[in-house]
């Protein structure tokens, strides 16, 4: 019964091209895409961008970070133990010209301010910003604050990796949680202690980056592969009509600029040009949420899977032995073990030659396998040889 109720909550969504199954506590799913046009070899492959499949060498994100201070809170921000919350207003009220005591009955010792938190601020800053351009900041309680609600957050500087300030963040919170205590009782949805501000930072600096300095452009491809590296080559020289491209290794791809060339111009005809690209067979799990993610272009070699336990409850009750009337006995406090044990029968899977991965997942909700069941259940066939992917457990 437990077999069939499993199986009637993995829902199927049969769709016209498969790409992949997605595999979570209850949920099998059909993800479809665009179908895929298989090469000489017979290995799928896809029309993708440039820009899509790779990035230019030295154009990037530059990761922020600060610390600063949320205010406004209702009774939910950081205790009286949390006390870099209460330093960082002691410098900030000094900044601006209020003295705080350090000593006496009415000192910083004494300060008792529960509507403020010490937060941790972070921002991606993208290529090519300057100043005035706005980013996106997500704030974070670095203390025991409860929640975020209602806050604002202080003019924070935000620091580069070299230590320079590079944006200035401020504004109010935005929450996708909240968190209500009453009586004892707390109900608590998503996280409450982690907020975003869209647009609430200003940068101040930019970056120095100057094309004209880039004496050769470097493709650099997000998956290393040999194949996808000549298709690129082959297909940016096509884009720029000569034969300028040359794959150095697995991941990159050289361009050199002619004189006086725009550069602009150059990378726009490069990130541009279609190239047909083959996407790895991969296999990612997740063991904390029990979610399986298999990629449409795994392959399965013949394997026979055996899938079965044993399952063993040990009980223990506590039971009182009284005396009987006009007796000397005492009353005794007597603990009663039972052990029950259940071996379930042993499940069985056939996968023969040619078998796809709509196969394995119709053979695995015939035998109710639970989301960790297909975990084991996958790792052991890599073990095995029987899955051609790449196995990433995260």
């Amino acid at each position: 019964m437990a077999a069939q109720s499993q199986s009637r909550r993995l829902k199927r969504i049969v769709a016209a091209g498969l790409f992949g199954w997605v595999l979570g506590p209850g949920l099998a799913a059909a993800v479809p895409v665009a179908a895929f046009t298989p090469d000489a070899t017979g290995a799928p492959g896809q029309m993708a961008r440039v820009k899509d499949v790779a990035a230019i060498e030295g154009i990037r994100d530059n990761q922020l970070v600060g610390y600063g201070l949320v205010v406004g809170l209702h009774g939910t921000g950081d205790s009286q133990q949390t006390i870099f919350p209460v330093q960082t207003l002691v410098s900030t009220l000094e900044r601006m010209g209020v003295t705080v005591p350090q000593t006496g009955a009415i000192s910083a010792a004494n300060m008792q301010v529960r509507n403020m938190a010490g937060v941790f601020v972070v921002a991606t800053m993208p290529p090519f910003s300057t100043p005035g351009y706005k980013l996106d900041v997500t704030v974070s309680s670095a203390g025991d604050a409860r929640s975020l609600e209602g806050g604002i957050l202080l003019m924070t500087p935000l620091y580069g990796p070299d230590g320079q300030i590079f944006a200035q963040a401020q504004g109010a919170l935005v929450l996708g949680g909240y968190t209500v205590t009453a009586g004892g009782n707390t109900r608590q949805m998503n996280d409450p202690t982690t907020a975003r501000i869209p647009g609430g930072a200003l940068v101040e600096k930019a970056v120095p980056f100057n094309l004209d300095q880039l004496h050769t452009i470097d493709v650099v491809l997000n998956d290393a592969d040999f194949h996808t590296a000549e298709r690129t080559a082959a297909s940016i020289d096509k884009a720029l009509g000569a034969g300028r491209a040359h794959a150095l290794d697995s991941r990159r791809i050289e361009v050199v600029p002619r004189a006086g060339e725009d550069v602009a111009a150059l990378l726009d005809k490069i990130e541009s040009a279609e190239v047909e690209v083959y996407p790895r067979a991969r296999v990612v799990v997740n063991e904390r949420t029990g979610t399986v993610v298999i990629g449409g272009t795994v392959r399965l070699q013949p394997v026979s899977i055996l899938h079965g336990g044993l399952s063993v409850n040990v009980i223990a009750q506590t039971q009182v032995s009284q005396p009987g009337p006009l007796s000397s006995g005492t009353t005794q406090v007597v603990q009663q073990t039972m052990v029950q044990a259940q071996d379930r029968p042993v499940n069985r899977i056939d996968l023969k030659e040619g078998a796809t991965v709509e196969d394995l997942v119709q053979e695995l909700q015939r035998i109710g396998a639970g989301a960790r069941d297909v975990i084991s259940i996958l790792q052991a066939m890599k073990e095995a040889g029987a899955l051609e992917a790449d196995l990433e457990v995260l």
